[in-house]
């Protein structure tokens, strides 16, 4: 099949749009805002780097944000100057419903944790059309109840969830669907869709809102942004929206009657300015209203606290009484005041032709796709993606010095968290993992994210890898910032296979291969490359620490801190990491040969350095830098303590499966016909016969006559499988586990010192309180390494061929090809989310109450991680980011497990291109 069959979404309405000039201009406005603002790092001003106490959820209603926003299905434009959100109160809550709430790190048994149920269920790249679904309760949200039990739970306990507190049993709750459609680039609709689905009446107050985000208050602005009311009287009056070097905004409401009751409920617009309430959080005096002012006025009946004409903050209030199963919308609408003169505009009609463009562009993606579970689920984590875009801005020396017109912060936050990254200033909109749990981007996530996200967006797929490799991002030392908690930790280096990956998938899709993108990337990844080996190799031997390296507690020790023993860490996966990274820009150097046979000699330089690497790791027990056990036949990371003793960690877990990442292929129909570069590859392999020992069967003629370069030969490729492919260790019905099941019965201690320090299987939440204790890699199945695993085997296979086979599962008797074991351990991780055939989801096996639901058994998350050993979804419950990569395994293979690879009889089409 041709890797090239997906390209046909070009001829979509949405693909055309999406691919022309006007794009940028198309998603000037998008679902831009957080979910969570508060206890960020961002809004911390505190001296100690206390994040959650110093702005607790508490305050959020009340203190006006400095670095973004946050609300409930938000919307806004690329800069967050006016932000669009729904808030909601059910007569019973004692605050206004406007953010979704959860757990801190300290008061969730299993760190931070989001308490609400909502959905992302659709949306297109450029969107044009959005849609997300909230459930809210008719009782009164149980704040108190989900603190004070999870309070009392101990990390050996599972999280009180909000379904857990009974406030939906018997449906008592509303379906509050929210969709966004643009009539034009800037003039958009706003529809709230609310259904009551309980068997008895309930009344709700629905309030959609515009604001603008306040940038004044930390400047010491005298001008700022304004809402003004019409002076019509008729019950859906417009609003005037005014901000200095913006177009003004016209903005309506209205509600549509139901078809069930003869009774319109009226528009009532109230208003109050984006400040801080100083006389609530800070006994001071101030003139209102402030940003808390319709939570006051709907709870608390102060009249007071709003204003009716004018202010920087609008909503548009509207009573409901809904008889059972009744339904009502509103809607609202805002525009250019520019713009030409408003005409009649059928708001049915533009979501009906909107929805119909994204069933296109969806229909075209997904042609080859029979399953119609499987197209539901891939196009929700797509969805999840594009919700999760959200406008990131971080001024970190602005942030350590302090604004103007605000008192300066205290002067030992200029040596604490990030005092190094004061270069760093961002302000664009970022994919985020989790925009409640993780509402900030992580170096190694964003790379995942670009490669899910080329599916559908390829040039916002670049333009993500592109942001982080900017002056403004990486640190003069080349280091790239791995999340804002501390930039300084060092995440996976992926950078470059997420830039093959792109570069590929966006050749497939659109027939022209950026090598401006190629080489711009690479050019900054040389420096990244260099900041890895002269920071994180302590004894110059190409054997890598790293530190945690995003796998948080997955050894005894936290990796990123000293250790209790004194000495260091030789890591397996770090080692490994470097060992990928060093044949990525490899594969990417020679690509740029094609059109500047410089960068052939730079390709051959990482081929060298990937053979350093190759010998450092795989040196027999006894050397002083191998990390492979024979007597185990796995890799372990090594303990090396102040004396000198090296003390192999003999733990089964992801870190030693790592090295299987680090293989490539060179095939010479594709690369030998570039000048210079056999010669060079013979020249050095001959003057350094001991390093082409190491190169599996570099001197045998493989599939095509390719040449493999992998850490691994076939005997240890081998050992490594045998225990990837046994389901007593790694192997789960839904994918590799992180740590074997081996130390279910069997756990790893070392002691020192009369301390133990020990490590078991735990096939769900974490136990310790290691990085928070929220994330778990000893036993959970975890996508991203899954999916590297998998594409993995496919470049293995295009070496070997069928005739190489492999006992699959271990102890089974039947042997597999590497492609066909690929694709059964795709198969396996795509039941996370597909109906079994009891109809059951496994990721959703904590919804026992929505599976029980038709209406909601289609409702689908996208977890952080999953149980080693049913797949029930654990950890942050959106991270639609890395778990969105299941919608390039649902994918036809060539643009999805394996990357767009040319496939037999293509070869030459391929070269013909470069």
């Amino acid at each position: 099949m041709s890797p090239l069959r997906a390209v046909n979404v070009l001829e979509t309405t949405e693909g055309r749009r999406l691919h022309s000039g006007e794009c940028a201009r198309w998603q000037r406005w998008g679902p831009y805002l957080s979910e969570r603002q508060w206890g960020t790092v961002r809004e911390d001003y505190s001296e100690n780097g206390t994040a959650w106490d110093y702005f607790p959820h508490d305050h959020a209603r009340s203190r006006a944000y400095r670095w973004g926003e946050d609300g409930i299905a938000g919307f806004g434009d690329d800069t967050l100057s006016w932000c669009v959100s729904l808030a909601l109160w059910n007569g019973r809550d004692a605050i206004l419903k406007e953010r979704l709430f959860g757990l801190t790190n300290e008061q969730g048994n299993h760190g931070e944790d989001v308490k609400e149920l909502y959905f992302y269920l659709d949306g297109t790249p450029t969107h044009s059309y959005m849609r997300m679904l909230y459930k809210y309760p008719h009782a009164a949200y149980p704040y108190a109840d989900l603190i004070e039990e999870n309070a009392r739970r101990g990390a050996d306990v599972p999280e009180y969830e909000i379904l857990d507190t009974g406030v939906f049993d018997d449906n008592c709750y509303f379906d509050v669907d929210v969709e966004y459609a643009k009539h034009a680039v800037d003039d958009i609709v706003m529809r709230v869709s609310v259904e009551n689905r309980a068997d008895k009446a309930a009344s709700l107050d629905v309030l959609p809102q515009i604001w603008a985000r306040n940038k004044w208050s930390w400047k010491g602005l005298k001008d700022k942004p304004s809402l003004t009311k019409s002076p019509d009287s008729h019950s859906a009056p417009h609003l005037t929206g005014r901000m200095q070097g913006h177009d003004p905004l016209v903005v309506t409401a209205w509600v549509q009657p139901s078809k069930d009751t003869t009774i319109t409920p009226e528009v009532t617009w109230l208003f109050c300015e984006n400040e801080t309430n100083v006389r609530r959080l800070f006994n001071t005096d101030g003139a209102g209203p402030f940003k808390d002012g319709f939570n006051d006025y709907l709870v608390h009946g102060d009249a007071d606290a709003v204003r009716r004409d004018s202010g920087t903050k609008a909503g548009a209030h509207v009573h409901l009484e809904m008889a059972p199963h009744a339904r009502a919308v509103i809607f609202l609408r805002w525009r250019r005041e520019s713009g030409p003169d408003e005409v009649p505009l059928d708001v049915d009609a533009l979501f009906a032709h909107r929805i119909a463009e994204a069933n296109e562009f969806y229909a075209a993606l997904q042609h080859e796709m029979d399953d119609p579970d499987a197209r539901l689920v891939q196009r929700q984590a797509l969805a999840g993606m594009l919700w999760s875009k959200q406008y990131y801005q971080f001024d970190v020396q602005r942030w350590m010095d302090g604004d103007q017109a605000q008192p300066a912060p205290a002067a030992r936050r200029k040596r604490g968290r990030n005092a190094d990254w004061r270069h760093l200033c961002n302000a664009d909109i970022v994919s985020m993992p989790d925009k409640w749990e993780y509402p900030w981007y992580a170096s190694w996530d964003l790379a995942f994210h670009a490669a899910a996200f080329a599916l559908i967006d390829p040039a916002f797929a670049k333009r993500q890898l592109l942001l982080l490799v900017k002056d403004r991002y990486q640190h003069p030392n080349g280091q790239l910032p791995a999340y804002e908690w501390a930039f300084s930790d060092a995440n996976p280096p992926v950078h470059a296979w997420a830039t093959w990956r792109v570069y590929e998938i966006d050749r497939a899709i659109t027939g022209k291969a950026d090598r401006d993108f190629l080489e711009l990337v690479f050019h900054k990844l040389l420096l990244n490359f260099s900041w890895w080996v002269n920071r994180k190799d302590a004894d110059g031997h190409n054997i890598f620490q790293g530190g945690f390296l995003g796998l948080d507690n997955v050894g005894i020790f936290d990796r990123s801190s000293p250790l209790p023993t004194g000495g260091h860490i030789d890591q397996a996966d770090g080692t490994a990491w470097m060992a990928a990274y060093a044949l990525d820009l490899m594969r990417i150097a020679l690509e740029l040969a094609y059109a500047n046979h410089v960068f052939v000699d730079i390709g051959v330089k990482f081929f060298e350095h990937f053979l350093y690497i190759a010998e450092a790791v795989s040196c027999e027990d006894g050397c002083d830098t191998g990390l492979w056990d024979s007597q185990d036949e796995f890799f372990y990371d090594k303990l090396r303590l102040p004396d000198g003793t090296m003390v192999p960690m003999r733990i089964r877990s992801i870190v030693g499966l790592i090295p299987l990442f680090a293989v490539h292929v060179l095939e010479e129909r594709l690369h030998g016909d570039l000048p210079g570069l056999r010669d060079r590859l013979v020249w050095f392999l001959e003057h350094r016969p001991d390093l082409a020992r190491l190169v599996s069967r570099w001197n045998e003629p493989g599939k095509g006559n390719s040449l493999l370069l992998s850490l691994l030969r076939g005997h240890r490729m081998k050992a490594l499988l045998r225990r990837v492919l046994d389901e007593t260790e790694f192997l789960s019905d839904h994918g590799v586990r992180a740590l074997s099941r081996v130390h279910r019965d069997h756990p790893f201690v070392y002691e020192h010192n009369g301390a133990s320090f020990g490590i078991k299987y735990l096939p769900a939440e974490s136990d310790s309180r290691v990085f928070g204790g929220n994330s778990n890699w000893r036993g959970p199945v975890w996508m991203p390494v899954n999916y590297l695993l998998i594409e993995s085997l496919y470049e293995f296979h295009r070496y070997y061929g069928d005739e190489f086979r492999i006992e699959y599962p271990t102890g089974s008797g039947n042997c597999h090809s590497l492609n066909e074991v690929a694709d059964e351990l795709a198969r396996r991780v795509t039941t996370l989310f597909l109906k079994d055939r009891d109809g059951h989801r496994p990721v959703m096996g904590a919804y026992p109450l929505l599976e029980a639901d038709p209406r909601s058994s289609d409702l689908v998350l996208f977890h952080e991680y999953f149980h080693g050993d049913n797949g029930r979804g654990v950890g942050a419950s959106h991270q639609t980011g890395w778990s969105g990569l299941v919608a390039l395994l649902l994918q036809p293979r060539e643009m999805g497990q394996s990357g767009v690879v040319p496939v037999a009889g293509e070869a030459e089409e391929a070269l013909a291109t470069k």
